[in-house]
């Protein structure tokens, strides 16, 4: 469920009119609810409240890292799973303890691992054993303890697009299972690190739990093989991955049933569990708005509606052909089917072809839905395009919550070297 809903014939995003976002802020926007976000962090959380021991929810800044979503979810009690040093700095800049952030990420460079032990953070997720020799030596000489898990690549195939894929042996994350125990060991001996359990994660936009718990069944054996081993494993951080729906007839699982199957899959495990969501809090929370620019006839097909959000603002379509419903914000009622296009020189700057959809002519507002995970986040300034804002609604109030970055800004931290000044 969303509060992006129709009233009085016009699209609201709670007790907002899309049309006011627009005329105030302009078009492209991304807008975000704040009542969806709370909504979907307490229902996340409540599907969890069956397990064994309370759990660590640490929501997946990659998904939607803007400063006030970090500080919304902070006050919902989530914490942070980051993979970068700029991520690790806007969860502390948004409130989160750091005790409350988990590191992910295959690439941590010296710079960053040392951030993390700079900061305190509460577990770093160690990718591979030269990562995890580095992060000791570093504790070490810092005379410091680095909490950590190792994380693990279980070869499970998550049935999810290939570039969201992350648990099958050809991807780059965590330690192959059959070599779990040896590198485990290897890293549990070095001082300067606490090993004390194991990650994964197999991938994004799961819509079946089948996967995940083929994992999990995976990761309790090896926990198991571990405290035989004669290890201390009190923490498994299970990652996130739970899908949302796109568009008709996508069902993914609940929270609930994801919920259900957690703790029926980790009964018995005596450990503090992690959990990793992302685009199951963020994704249908926003909406990018954006205006018809014009209709232009096509030749054979159907004609293009040309909007003034691109590729740029929103990459799923052109990366991944992902689907985004899109809806006029006071539809009429008629239907048109229609290639849905931005304004980049590129043909890959298409969000949709032969898509029936609202009929829409120029100077309409439209939304892309479900825009708020991986959407503003994954933004570039390709064909010298600027970032669109970002805006969060309360009720029957906004503010915008990321400034519009025009193109003569990112042109002014640009220079001419003098050797070209001749």
């Amino acid at each position: 469920m969303d509060f992006f809903q129709l009233k009085n014939g016009e699209l609201h995003a709670e007790d907002v009119p899309l049309s006011r976002i627009a005329e105030e802020v302009g078009t492209p926007v991304y807008v975000y609810s704040r009542a969806t976000f709370e909504r979907h962090a307490r229902v996340f959380r409540d599907a969890l409240s069956g397990l064994e021991q309370k759990p660590h929810i640490a929501f997946a800044v990659k998904a939607n890292p803007n400063i006030a979503v970090l500080s919304l979810l902070s006050r919902e009690g989530y914490g942070a799973d980051v993979v970068s040093g700029g991520e690790l700095s806007r969860a502390l800049m948004a409130g989160m303890p750091a005790k409350d952030i988990v590191f992910s990420g295959v690439g941590k460079t010296q710079a960053e691992l040392a951030q993390g032990l700079d900061e305190g953070i509460g577990q770093f997720n160690i990718e591979s054993s030269e990562e995890g020799r580095e992060l000791a030596e570093l504790a070490h000489r810092r005379g410091q303890q680095a909490q950590a898990t190792l994380r693990i690549n279980p070869d499970v195939d998550a049935k999810t697009h290939e570039k969201i894929s992350t648990g099958k042996a050809e991807n780059k994350f965590g330690i192959p299972l059959i070599r779990a125990r040896e590198v485990f060991g290897e890293l549990a001996a070095l001082d300067g690190l606490n090993l004390r359990g194991v990650a994964v994660h197999i991938g994004s936009q799961l819509l079946d739990l089948e996967p995940l718990e083929t994992a999990f069944a995976k990761v309790g054996a090896l926990v198991r093989d571990l405290r035989s081993d004669g290890h201390t494993i009190t923490h498994v951080d299970l990652g996130g991955g739970l899908g949302v729906p796109y568009k008709a007839g996508e069902v993914p699982p609940s929270p609930a049933e994801y919920g259900a199957m957690v703790a029926r899959a980790t009964k018995g495990w005596d450990v503090h569990l992690t959990f990793e969501p992302g685009r199951v809090i963020a994704g249908n929370a926003g909406v990018l708005l954006t205006r018809v620019v014009r209709v232009k006839r096509g030749g054979n097909g159907p004609p293009f509606t040309i909007v003034d959000a691109a590729m740029n603002d929103l990459a799923r379509p052109a990366m991944y052909g992902a689907w985004h419903d899109f809806d006029a914000v006071v539809p009429s009622g008629e239907r048109m089917t229609s290639n849905i296009v931005g304004p980049i020189c590129e043909t890959g700057d298409t969000f949709a072809r032969d898509r029936e959809c609202d009929a829409v002519q120029s100077g309409d507002l439209a939304v892309f839905r479900t825009a708020g995970a991986y959407g503003a986040t994954m933004a570039s300034s390709y064909n010298s395009r600027g970032f669109v804002p970002e805006v969060m609604v309360d009720g029957d109030q906004f503010a915008v919550v990321a400034d519009r970055i025009p193109a003569h800004a990112i042109m002014d931290a640009e220079r001419v070297p003098d050797f070209l000044k001749d």
